[in-house]
């Protein structure tokens, strides 16, 4: 018979596990409330890092491109600017390097119309608008006159900062006092500043251009008197050349305009026959720049009018006519008078008749208009003396009966047809001693330019644009499954209950003794569910937790442990 003290080892039970969490938020205070307070502060603030490190990304990567809106603008312009911005509700930033206005790419141009519905920036100046404030009472002479050249001066700033290259332009007056007195009288002066755009430049033409407007825009103020400075502080304004010297500049470019002229004719009538980029030519002219007067008078003989005539007939019958040399011995008494010799044939008794002596004279005065020519002429200048053409003609293209394409000369008659043709296109001229001199060779093929190569894709907009995205979402995907996943799991996880091992068989009264160890605490105390043997510190944490709070209940079970052993 068996000893009534013998324990007996029991049948093999079931493992019993601790009741489980009801749900996975009390389980998510469960598993925090076991940590340590310095291990709840650090999760937290791991926690609290990674919703906010997440959150930033997020909005980084989504934050649009800044542009610049206005560069160069002074300091209270800037801040009037600000003021509009921000009463619009506009995001706007301040470039830290060189301190430019900025905002959303997007947004620019349509900011830019509103700023200037308000008039701003004010870098053109005030113009008439300045008249229509109210000056106050006693404003004197000087302070009108002051604010009436402020007015000029912004008016011309305002009209000169229209033009392409000119980004703003600042005006000065020199206005003096008039005098009554001719000697006293001064002469006004003007100073222009131009911001010019980054990489632009004004032509000569384009300064004179301002020049004038300044001067034609203030009484008694000569082009003279007008100095132009770009930001750079160049002159731009040249002094006056001599009249010799812009004659030879107008002559120029007259000349150069003639040539171009004479090769682009050439180029026009013969690009149809050969080829438009087969043909080349160049042109030099002599042109005689003389001033020439010329006044001629000429008569023609050969063709004369009777303009007047005056006829004077006198005839006289009887006595003495007046004779001998006129004078003293004129006056002197005839001779005395001797019988007349007969006459031959005549009979010497016979007396012969007398006549009387007479005279009749004929006088006639006629006055002729001669035709004559008087012709001033003066030739202007610009005439050509002589012309030098010289043409290249590419080679004719000769296709094979292979289908081979190859170059070959030009036959004599088609240069001389060529050749034809420039003479009548430039109206040639040998008494002038025109020349041209038209030569066919082949032209030296151009070299094809390779395309540029296309920039790498991380040099390209959209590339950085689709990285900042697509890192900011994987950032913040990365803070989601791999920290805060992660760590939400573990605390959230129920622990793997630990299994009380089985008793041996044994009476009925050891079956009573481990029903009383299995006996749980009170209700109000937490579920006693004790993890696995890899966390023995967190077992123990527990067990002495649960002893402070329920010690008589535990007490029970340690005796029954120790009079189970017994």
């Amino acid at each position: 018979m068996a000893d009534a003290n013998t324990h007996r080892n029991p049948p093999a039970a079931a493992p019993e596990t601790l009741p489980a969490a009801s749900s996975s938020l009390a389980v998510l205070q469960a598993n925090i409330a076991r940590l340590s307070p310095l291990k709840q502060v650090g999760l937290l603030l791991m926690i609290a890092v990674s919703v906010a490190l997440g959150v930033g990304i997020f909005l980084w990567s989504q934050s649009p491109n800044y542009q610049i809106l206005y560069g160069a603008v002074s300091g209270k312009e800037k801040g009037e600017i600000v003021e509009a911005l921000q009463k619009a509700n506009i995001d706007y930033q301040l470039d830290e390097a060189t301190g430019a206005l900025m905002v959303p790419a997007s947004q620019v141009h349509e900011v830019r119309l509103q700023l200037a519905m308000e008039g701003l920036p004010r870098s053109a100046g005030t113009g008439f608008e300045l008249l229509e404030q109210n000056p106050g009472f006693g404003v004197s002479e000087f302070l009108e006159k002051a604010r009436y050249q402020r007015v000029l001066e912004g008016e011309l700033a305002r009209t000169i900062s229209t033009l392409n290259n000119v980004k703003s332009a600042r005006v000065h007056l020199a206005l003096p006092k008039r005098s009554v007195f001719i000697r006293d009288r001064k002469v006004p002066s003007a100073s222009v500043v131009l911001d010019l755009y980054p990489g632009r430049m004004l032509a000569p033409g384009q300064v004179a251009a301002i020049t004038h407007l300044v001067a034609s825009s203030i009484p008694e103020l000569e082009s003279a008197g007008v100095t132009v400075v770009n930001q750079e502080g160049d002159l731009l304004t040249q002094p006056e050349r001599s009249q010799t010297l812009e004659m030879t500049a107008s002559q120029f470019e007259y000349t150069r305009r003639i040539e171009e002229e004479y090769g682009h004719r050439i180029q026009r009538i013969l690009a149809p026959l050969v080829g438009a980029d087969k043909v080349r030519a160049q042109v030099v002219a002599e042109v005689d720049f003389t001033v020439t007067e010329q006044t001629q008078e000429r008569y023609e003989p050969e063709k004369r009018a009777l303009r007047s005539e005056q006829t004077a007939e006198e005839e006289r019958i009887g006595g003495r006519l007046p004779g001998g040399i006129p004078g003293a011995l004129s006056n002197q008494p005839p001779d005395e008078a001797q019988v007349p010799e007969t006459l031959n044939g005549a009979n010497e008794g016979e007396s012969q008749p007398s006549e009387p002596p007479s005279s009749r004279s004929l006088r006639a005065t006629r006055n002729y208009e001669l035709d004559r020519t008087i012709s001033h002429i003066r030739l202007a200048p610009g005439d050509i003396r002589r012309l030098s053409v010289a043409v290249l003609v590419d080679e004719k293209l000769v296709t094979d009966a292979e289908g081979n394409v190859s170059t070959s000369p030009r036959s004599p008659q088609e240069l001389e047809h060529i050749t034809g043709l420039v003479k009548e296109a430039v109206g040639f001229n040998p008494d002038r001693g025109d020349t041209i001199n038209v030569i066919n060779a082949p032209f030296v093929p151009n070299e094809e330019l390779e395309p540029l190569p296309e920039p790498p894709f991380w040099q390209q907009e959209w590339f950085w644009v689709a990285v900042k995205q697509g890192g900011g979402i994987l950032a913040v995907l990365f803070l989601l499954l791999g920290v805060l996943r992660p760590t939400f799991r573990r605390l959230t996880t129920v622990p793997e209950p630990v299994t009380v091992p089985s008793l041996p068989k044994g009476s009925d009264e050891d079956k009573e003794g481990l029903k009383e160890d299995r006996l749980t605490l009170s209700s109000n105390a937490p579920t006693l569910q004790l993890s696995g043997p890899d966390s023995l510190e967190a077992n123990l944490e527990r067990v002495r937790k649960m002893a402070a709070d329920d010690s008589e209940r535990v007490a029970q079970v340690v005796k029954n442990w120790v009079s189970g052993d017994g």
